[in-house]
């Protein structure tokens, strides 16, 4: 954080950004320190190890489906119409072009998608589900739902809520931050 601290105070003395600083203007939180830390009560690892086990849990049921943790994402998203080529995919999917293209080679090969070039732009390959790709797809809104109530159990209606109200605020900030390192960077260059 000292980092961004001191481009905040670099980019504010331009004068030459925007609202992003109104979020940092405020002090930097200081609930953690050096001295006695403890990496296992960290939100950062807090979150890893949920997001590890509700994928654990996610994988073992869409194990009939024969898809794993990182080809059911890329599945449900082209179900949800969120992309239609492997560019929008791996961008929606935070992965490169290689990783995407090989994701895609073992879904084609399960025969739960296919690449058609578009009529279009011959320069374009769209992705299209299959029948069994819809199939596989319209079993992971259930089961996202079932691993993630799952692991909400004990929590209150009101609980819940306050708790994606607090996730939101620190994913707002996380992009927030990005947005701003990513700002500083283009200026330094």
């Amino acid at each position: 954080m000292i980092a961004y601290a001191s481009n905040i105070q670099t980019m504010d003395a331009k004068k030459d950004f925007n609202p992003l600083i109104d979020l940092l203007s405020n002090p930097i939180a200081d609930f953690y320190r050096a001295e006695g830390y403890c990496a296992d009560e960290s939100v950062g690892y807090l979150m890893r190890r949920i997001i590890t086990l509700m994928a654990q849990g996610i994988d073992r049921q869409l194990e009939p489906t024969g898809l794993t943790n990182a080809q059911w994402v890329p599945l449900l998203k082209l179900y949800l119409g969120q992309a239609s080529t492997a560019a929008e995919l791996a961008r929606q999917c935070d992965l490169d072009a290689g990783s995407m293209t090989r994701l895609l080679d073992r879904l084609e090969a399960k025969q739960y998608c296919r690449r058609v070039r578009s009529s279009d732009d011959r320069r374009v390959v769209n992705l299209e589900l299959t029948e069994a790709g819809r199939a596989a797809a319209k079993e992971i809104p259930p089961t996202l739902c079932s691993v993630q109530n799952a692991l909400l159990a004990g929590f209150s209606a009101e609980e819940w809520q306050n708790l994606k109200t607090y996730l939101r605020r620190m994913l707002d900030t996380a992009q927030t931050l990005q947005a701003l390192a990513e700002k500083v960077d283009k200026n330094d260059k």
